[in-house]
């Protein structure tokens, strides 16, 4: 069996998106396990995988990637928003308003803005 290349990382990355946008999220993840495995600074292939197992309801890992994603990019938006995301889904609404209001702070998408207003009495 041959070795793989960057080549063929890009294709696995290519067919998990498809997989998670066919409502695949487990088999995204198992594409994108290798990817990462040979370019763990890949912010791109942890995203994806982060959103597989927010889609797969694999909460307590997608918390782990995103998290990653915001330490390494804290200035990435939508890390912080689906972060906030698995905070609200695993019933902890005090960490989810943090990162809502990081999310708006730094892209004042309509989304993010209104996310960022969820839960005003968690203060």
């Amino acid at each position: 069996m041959a070795e793989p290349n960057p080549e063929t990382h890009v294709i696995a990355f290519r067919a998990a998106e498809q997989l998670l946008e066919a409502r695949d999220p487990r088999g995204a993840i198992k594409l994108l396990d290798s990817v990462i495995e040979a370019h763990p600074e890949s912010g791109a292939a942890r995203l994806l995988r982060a959103r597989a197992y927010f889609a797969s309801a694999q909460l307590g890992r997608a918390e782990r990637e995103f998290q990653h994603i915001v330490d390494h990019e804290p200035d990435n938006a939508f890390a912080h928003f689906a972060l906030a995301r698995t905070f609200q889904r695993s019933g902890r609404p005090h960490q989810a308003a943090r990162h809502f209001r990081l999310a708006a702070a730094l892209d004042p998408k309509p989304e993010y803005l209104e996310a960022a207003r969820f839960d005003t009495t968690t203060e």
